[in-house]
C-alpha cells in the first residue's frame, strides 16, 4: 500500500518506518553525546552539538529538542558563567550562549521548568545589573510558564543583590519568597546578614541574627566570620544602648525562649509536649507493630516507671564488632549497665533487647546467669518476635522523660516519621552517646546547655559552629561580649568586646584559649559560659588585655 506524501509523491509504510528509525537514531546519538558533554563540563562541544541539531547540520532535518536537552545545555552555560569570573570574554560568551539557548527553547514551544528558570537566573545574575533580570524571571515564571519557584530559584537574584550591596532589593526578594511560602536557609540568611552589616543596618542585622537563630542550630565558619566582623568593626554593634532598648528586646526574646538568663540556656520540650510526643510515637508504632504487643509494653511500662535511663541493647552490644570474630558483646552491654549504676546510686537502667537476640545469648551458659540477673532485677525487656525494638526503647525514653543510651543517629525512616518540630530538641537533651577505651565505657552525657545561638540580656552572643565534630564536648563556640556605652570605650583605635572561639571541653568551657576566627590568640581564664570575659584588641599589634564581668 502506498501512502500519499505532502509533495504529491507516494511512500510506503516500510519507508516511513525507516525514516522514523533514522530520526530516532539521530536523537539517541545527540542525547548520548550531550550527556557526555554534561558529564565532562565541555560547554564548547555541547554548543556545537546544539547548533548542528537545530540547523540540521550534516544534511539531515533539524532535531526537535526536549526540555531535558535544553536544561542540560542551560546547566552547562550557568556552570561556566559562574566559574569563569576572572575570564571576562569567556564568561560573557557563556552568558550569551545561555540566553541564545533559552530563546530557542521558548521559540520552539518547549515549556520551561523550574530547573530551566533556575539555570537562566544563574546565567542572568552574571550580567551587569543581572539581579533585576534574575528576579523578574522568578516573579513572572508562574504567570508565563505555570511553574512555581523553589528556594534555589531565588538564590541568583538574592546573592547578586547582596554582592552589589543593594540591600532593599535583596529584602524584596526575601519578601517575595515569604509570599510563596518559602523560607531562607543559612546561605540566604548569611548573605542578607552580611549586606546588612556592610551597610551598618543595625536593626536588620539584629533581625537576621534571630532568623539565623530560629533556622539553624550551628552556623558555618563563614557565617561566624560575618558576625565577628560586625561586632569588631561597628561601634554601634559593640555597645549595648544606654537607653535600654537593646536590653528590652533581648529580655523579650529570652522570655520567649524559656525564661531568665543565668548562663547558657538548656531547652527541653515541656510536659504537655512530651505527653503528645509519646502518644505520637505510640500511634506510629502501633501502625507498624502488632498492636497487642505494643499495648502490652505500654501497660508494663506504666507499672515499671521509675527508670532513669534506657539502653538500646543491640546498639551497645554490636558496637565496633564488625571484625572477623566479632558478634554481640554482652560484656560491653554489662559494662555500660554498671557505669550507669555508678552514677545513679546502683539504680538499674532498662535494657531493651529483641527476644530473638536474648534466646541466642542464653544458649551460652556463661551468658545465662547475667541475663537472669537482669530479668530478676527488672532491668531487661525483651521485645517480641517480628518487632522493631527501636520503637520500644524510644517510646520508653520519651514516656519516662529519661535518658537513652545509644549511638544511633536516629536518621532512618522511623525517625523521619517523627518530624522536625519536637524530635531534634528531645534528642539533644536525652541521648547519651558512648565509646570504649581499653574495654571501659565512657558515657557522653547531653551538654548542660542547648546547641543553638543564644543571647544574654546584656547583649552577649554565644554561637555554636558547625565543625563536623561528633563529640559535642569538642564543639567550637564563638562567644561575643559587648560593653555598655557608659563604660567609656570611645577610643577610635580600640575594638571593645570579646571574640572568643571556645570549645565545650567540659561542662564549664574552662581553661581554654581565646582566639578570633582568623587564628589571633589571647589567653582566656573564663570559668564557664555564664561568665563574660571582655577583651580589648588595641592598635595594629592587637595586644590583648582582659577583664572579667560576671553576669547578674
Amino acid at each position: 500500500m502506498e501512502i500519499p506524501h505532502e509533495s504529491g509523491a507516494t511512500t510506503t509504510p516500510m519507508a516511513t518506518k525507516r525514516r522514523k528509525k533514522k530520526a530516532s537514531s539521530k536523537e539517541g546519538e545527540f542525547s548520548h553525546a550531550l550527556h557526555t558533554c554534561a558529564k565532562s563540563g565541555d560547554l564548547s562541544a555541547a554548543l556545537a552539538l546544539f547548533d548542528s541539531a537545530v540547523t540540521g547540520g550534516g544534511g539531515g532535518a533539524p532535531l526537535r529538542l526536549t526540555a531535558h536537552h535544553f536544561n542540560s545545555l542551560l546547566h552547562l552555560c550557568s556552570a561556566a558563567a559562574e566559574s569563569l569570573g576572572g575570564d571576562e570574554p569567556s564568561r560573557r560568551s557563556a552568558v550569551d550562549a545561555g540566553f541564545r539557548v533559552f530563546d530557542r527553547m521558548v521559540a520552539a514551544g518547549v515549556a520551561p521548568t523550574e530547573a530551566t528558570i533556575t539555570s537562566v537566573a544563574r546565567i542572568a545574575a552574571q550580567k551587569p545589573h543581572g539581579g533585576d533580570i534574575a528576579f523578574e524571571l522568578v516573579e513572572t515564571m508562574g504567570e508565563k510558564y505555570g511553574v512555581a519557584p523553589r528556594l534555589r530559584t531565588y538564590g541568583p537574584a538574592l546573592f547578586a543583590y547582596c554582592r552589589g550591596l543593594q540591600a532593599e532589593k535583596a529584602y524584596a526578594v526575601e519578601a517575595h519568597m515569604a509570599s510563596m511560602g518559602i523560607s531562607p536557609e543559612e546561605p540566604e540568611i548569611a548573605a542578607l546578614l552580611e549586606v546588612s552589616t556592610k551597610l551598618g543596618l543595625e536593626e536588620k542585622v539584629y533581625h537576621y541574627l534571630h532568623r539565623l537563630r530560629s533556622t539553624v542550630k550551628c552556623v558555618e565558619k563563614s557565617t561566624a566570620e560575618i558576625l565577628e566582623r560586625w561586632f569588631s568593626s561597628s561601634k554601634r554593634a559593640r555597645e549595648v544602648r544606654s537607653d535600654g532598648r537593646d536590653v528590652g528586646k533581648v529580655k523579650d526574646a529570652v522570655l520567649i525562649n524559656g525564661g531568665g538568663w543565668h548562663g547558657l540556656a538548656c531547652v527541653d520540650i515541656g510536659l504537655e509536649e512530651t505527653q503528645k510526643f509519646a502518644e505520637s510515637v505510640a500511634s506510629l508504632a502501633m501502625e507498624r507493630e502488632t498492636k497487642s504487643n505494643f499495648r502490652n509494653f505500654q501497660e508494663w511500662l506504666e507499672a515499671h516507671n521509675e527508670y532513669e535511663a534506657i539502653i538500646d541493647g543491640a546498639n551497645v552490644g554490636l558496637y565496633q564488632q564488625n571484625f572477623a570474630d566479632g558478634g554481640f558483646s554482652l560484656s560491653q552491654l554489662d559494662a555500660v549497665v554498671r557505669e550507669l549504676q555508678t552514677g545513679s546510686k546502683r539504680k538499674w537502667p532498662l535494657i531493651v533487647l529483641h527476644n530473638k537476640r536474648v534466646l541466642s545469648l542464653i544458649e551460652n551458659p556463661s551468658n545465662r546467669q547475667l541475663i537472669e540477673t537482669w530479668r530478676a532485677e527488672g532491668a531487661l525487656y525483651t521485645t517480641p518476635s517480628g518487632s522493631n525494638d527501636d520503637w520500644y526503647w524510644l517510646y520508653a525514653a520519651i514516656k519516662l522523660k529519661c535518658l537513652v543510651v545509644t549511638n544511633d543517629e536516629m536518621r532512618d525512616h522511623i525517625f523521619e516519621l517523627l518530624g522536625r518540630s519536637l524530635f531534634p530538641t528531645w534528642k539533644e537533651r536525652h541521648q547519651v552517646k558512648y565509646t570504649f577505651t581499653k574495654g571501659n565505657p565512657i558515657l557522653i552525657m547531653p551538654p548542660p546547655y542547648s546547641l543553638f545561638i543564644q543571647e544574654s540580656e546584656t547583649g552577649s552572643w554565644h554561637v555554636p559552629i558547625d565543625d563536623n565534630c561528633s563529640d559535642e564536648r569538642l564543639r567550637s563556640w564563638l562567644c561575643i561580649t559587648r560593653p555598655r556605652a557608659s563604660e567609656g570605650h570611645e577610643e577610635a583605635d580600640v575594638i571593645s568586646g570579646s571574640f572568643q572561639l571556645l570549645t565545650s571541653a567540659n561542662d564549664e568551657m574552662s581553661n581554654v584559649s581565646s582566639k578570633n576566627l582568623n587564628g589571633e590568640r589571647g589567653v582566656s581564664n573564663s570559668s564557664g559560659p555564664s561568665d563574660e570575659t571582655a577583651f580589648e584588641l588595641s592598635g595594629k599589634d592587637k595586644t590583648v588585655s582582659s577583664k572579667r564581668k560576671h553576669m547578674a
